[in-house]
């Protein structure tokens, strides 16, 4: 690639990294960044999986567009993989230029970075670039490159890959070296495969939980996008909620709704299903026995998922003990919201201003979510019954207020937001509204005057109703 430019360099991953930044913002850095250049020691690759795709098996997918540089071990001990997407073709891109635009590069760095902030497990951006030459889709647009870093890009459909092929022996030194980077207990359990299936499955309930504890719909949530050491992987078609409702679909190409908000926790297990077959001959010899003991992991998921969500509910809704009837009160708010037309994020946040109401707001409740209410009695009603629960457990109201900000965030990337980064980047080279948003989304949880325009919801006019793949 020529004339390639730094956008950016996430200089706090890459001291958590333990590399050099100022070597990364460098000549050389830059050169290496763009796919320009190999780094000393690197042996770079594309690697090969399979994956259901929208239901739909591919027998072989494989890396497109990205390339695998290597591994390091940060500050912290943990080994990661870093890996350059759009950096040019590879033998799995079938027959496309394994470019990125610089949309997609940008939203993945926005989005990913957001989550990061918000405590939810996920790949992450070291480094952005544009190449200084255009990829072409339905136009002409800028090409760019992410630098990614995960704690690995094994997929589901990895382990499809060496399924399709019966390559047992490929699925067990697959499985060997999954167990031994991300779940090492699972090696002295007295059936090692069965343990790791269970720990990818507790995993990705709990990751999938967050995600609809905070109005994230993944978009994509094919077997090739589920990462088997529970991140979030892959930030296509990706958003989150303004206005609740639970067939929220964005994704242009899901046309059947296939994984809207409230479908992908079922979507998941169904994923999941995939890797427990893959395992099967790595579980016990005897086929039915295999069977049923994967099948009996794979039924215990609604209840992991299940303890996981109403722990995140009761976080959000600042209930700190366990009581029968948590998860149904939550459910109960979100189907208000839903028949009021009430923004999800706003809603949640605003619970903490009917209990600890700031200055300048009326001290009698009447100032919180109720307002974004259609019917202000609906709140009203489910108020009341929440008021009830927390009188179960007396907390000061500023206190119980403190959890409820520390829960909730006052920013997430709305997408209108995203949206305009990337028009002012890609029709005018301006990246100060990229560089603006990736401010405030650093501090999620804070509201100042300066983030005013970041909490806000989308006027009528800036509302984004799809969001798209961008390979």
């Amino acid at each position: 690639m020529a004339a390639a430019a730094l956008i950016r360099v996430n200089r706090e991953l890459a001291k958590d990294l333990g590399l050099d930044a100022d070597a990364l913002e460098s000549v050389d850095g830059l050169e290496i960044l763009a796919g320009n250049r190999v780094p000393d020691g690197a042996d770079p690759l594309a690697m090969a999986y399979a994956g259901h795709q929208f239901g739909g098996w591919v027998p072989q997918l494989g890396d497109g567009r990205a390339i695998l540089l290597g591994e390091v071990v940060g500050r912290d001990g943990i080994r990661r993989d870093i890996q350059l997407k759009g950096a040019g073709r590879t033998p799995f891109s079938r027959g496309g230029d394994g470019r990125a635009a610089l949309g997609p590069v940008l939203r993945e760095y926005i989005v990913s970075e957001a989550m990061h902030r918000l405590g939810v497990p996920t790949t992450r951006a070291l480094a952005a670039v544009t190449t200084g030459q255009p990829v072409y889709r339905e136009a002409a647009l800028p090409g760019a490159v992410l630098t990614r870093v995960a704690r690995s890009h094994i997929r589901v459909g990895t382990f499809q890959f060496f399924a399709a092929r019966r390559d047992h022996e490929g699925i067990r030194s697959l499985a060997d070296h999954v167990i031994a980077r991300h779940y090492p207990d699972a090696a002295a359990a007295e059936r090692p495969y069965l343990a790791l299936l269970d720990a990818v499955i507790a995993a990705q309930a709990a990751l999938v939980a967050r995600w609809l504890g905070l109005g994230f719909i993944h978009g994509v949530m094919n077997t090739d996008n589920t990462s088997v050491a529970g991140e979030t992987i892959d930030y296509g078609p990706c958003a989150f909620m303004d206005r609740y409702h639970p067939q929220t679909v964005f994704s242009s190409i899901d046309h059947a709704g296939r994984y809207a908000f409230a479908n992908q926790p079922g979507i998941v297990q169904w994923n999941l299903a995939q890797l427990a077959q893959c395992l099967l001959p790595l579980i016990a010899n005897d086929d039915d026995l295999a069977l049923a003991a994967a099948q009996s992991a794979i039924d215990g998921f609604p209840a992991l998922f299940e303890g996981a969500l109403t722990a995140e509910m009761r976080r959000k809704l600042a209930v700190r003990e366990t009581r029968d009837g948590d998860l149904a009160l939550a459910q109960d708010l979100m189907s208000k919201m839903a028949e009021n037309g009430s923004d999800f994020t706003l809603t949640f946040r605003g619970l903490a201003d009917v209990l600890d109401p700031p200055a300048g707001l009326p001290s009698d409740g009447s100032a919180g979510p109720r307002r974004l209410f259609k019917d202000p009695a609906a709140f009203d009603a489910w108020a009341d019954a929440w008021q009830a629960r927390l009188a179960a457990e007396p907390l000061p109201a500023p206190e119980r207020a403190a959890d409820l900000r520390a829960a909730n965030p006052a920013v997430i990337p709305r997408n209108h937001l995203v949206e305009e980064a990337i028009r002012a980047a890609e029709d005018n080279g301006d990246l100060g509204p990229f560089e603006e948003l990736l401010d405030a989304l650093s501090r999620p949880w804070e509201e100042t005057p300066e983030n005013v325009r970041y909490r806000q919801p989308p006027r009528p006019d800036q509302v984004v109703r799809q969001t798209f793949c961008g390979t």
